[in-house]
């Protein structure tokens, strides 16, 4: 292991894990990921060696058939596998969000019913709270729910947007709006659990999944929208059984989806910052490695310092959700600060390649159309900032 974004205070169990998890981006992921990237192609074949590894059970409970690691765990295993390809950490995202929203506040059926199924990727997981008109003002939305008379039976309209997985999960955890009376917009939402067909197309009885988003990068995995027309479901599809939570659960689980981010960038940022120093050692100019350039030796002393320092904010964040702490502050800086790293540290190692850089044949132009999605998944900059600011205020308020 690099001394580099090393972690203290570690178990052996955790330490060997992560080992297995690294051999298995070296040796599974690394080989073919520029091929399948190319061809926008699913990485199947390394999901069902995930899925025989309990990574998709990793969080779960070992009481529903999970290995019920810690956020830690998971964030330490994401950063490995982003090191590989980003794309696929992203498939066991959405999935582990969905399965800690049942965790934390779903009834005891919902939990039985879905989580020991999640644990082997049976079934998995996509969430969505984005809509095409609303970004980053979740207080927005337009999807509906409406409930039919006093009965449980509920009717569900309305078109989301970005569905990370949204062809390949077969659940999906929605956040709409469900008219309740309330005072405040947040208490007016709900979260309703949508069970669907992997695929595209009416994946469901008023479940339309149109088709994958084409993007600069991120490729591979599936990312979509999701048209709802008069789809019926019931109080029982609720996450936790009752109307009006929805915001609140929502926010938890994007809590969890921020550490992820920054593990993602840690992971991004850390293959850039081996490919820009290899690449040093090998290239000569002017006689010489490029690496013994003043310039070049610069620019490697900041890409470390910048993805050590996001590695150690992201497993603080982590570390605080585990204690069960509030940790929305630690979460957004660690979101905001790796993100951001990410996509200097990427630049900069382009910039090491140079003209080699722009080509396709190598691996730094897949990582530079990669890193901006960082910049905006979980929340933008700016919405981390706020977040900050925002508590900032509330720890530093003045007295009196």
């Amino acid at each position: 292991m690099s001394r580099l974004q090393t972690t203290d205070g570690l178990t052996e169990e955790q330490q060997d894990l992560l080992g297995l998890v690294r051999e298995f981006v070296d040796e599974q992921i690394i080989p073919v990921a520029m091929e399948l990237e190319r061809r926008d192609e699913y990485p199947q074949a390394i999901v069902d060696q995930m899925k025989e590894m309990g990574i998709f059970g990793l969080m779960i409970p070992e009481e529903y058939g999970g290995l019920g690691e810690s956020l830690l765990t998971y964030a330490l295993c994401v950063e490995e596998i982003a090191r590989g390809w980003m794309s696929v950490s992203g498939i066991i995202n959405t999935h582990f969000i969905v399965a800690y929203m049942l965790i934390q506040h779903g009834t005891e059926e919902q939990k039985r019913h879905y989580l020991p199924k999640m644990a082997t990727g049976e079934i998995r997981g996509a969430f969505s709270m984005s809509e095409p008109g609303l970004g980053s003002d979740v207080s927005a939305i337009r999807t509906k729910a409406v409930r039919q008379g006093e009965s449980e039976d509920w009717v569900i309209d309305g078109q989301k947007m970005w569905l990370t997985n949204g062809g390949s999960a077969n659940l999906v955890a929605v956040l709409v709006k469900t008219d309740l009376g309330a005072g405040s917009a947040y208490r007016n939402m709900t979260t309703f659990l949508i069970d669907k067909t992997s695929g595209f197309g009416e994946t469901a009885q008023g479940v339309t999944v149109p088709g994958k988003i084409e993007k600069m990068g991120y490729k591979g995995v599936d990312t979509t929208e999701l048209i709802l027309q008069g789809h019926q479901s019931s109080t029982a599809q609720i996450l936790g059984g009752a109307p009006g939570k929805g915001f609140y659960q929502m926010m938890d689980g994007v809590e969890v989806g921020r550490v992820n981010v920054a593990a993602r960038a840690c992971g991004v940022s850390m293959r850039a910052f081996e490919l820009g120093i290899a690449y040093a050692q090998q290239r000569e100019t002017f006689g010489k490695k490029i690496a013994e350039h003043q310039g070049i030796l610069f620019r490697l002393a900041d890409m470390a310092t910048k993805l050590e320092a996001s590695h150690q904010m992201m497993v603080k964040a982590a570390r605080l959700k585990d204690a069960g702490q509030r940790n929305d502050l630690e979460a957004g800086m660690a979101k905001y600060l790796a993100a951001e790293n990410c996509a200097d540290v990427v630049e900069q190692s382009f910039r090491i390649h140079g003209g080699y850089g722009y080509s396709k044949e190598y691996e730094i132009e897949r990582l530079y159309r990669e890193a901006p999605m960082l910049l905006i998944g979980e929340g933008t900059a700016e919405i981390q900032k706020m977040i900050i600011g925002r508590r900032l205020l509330e720890d530093y308020k003045l007295k009196g």
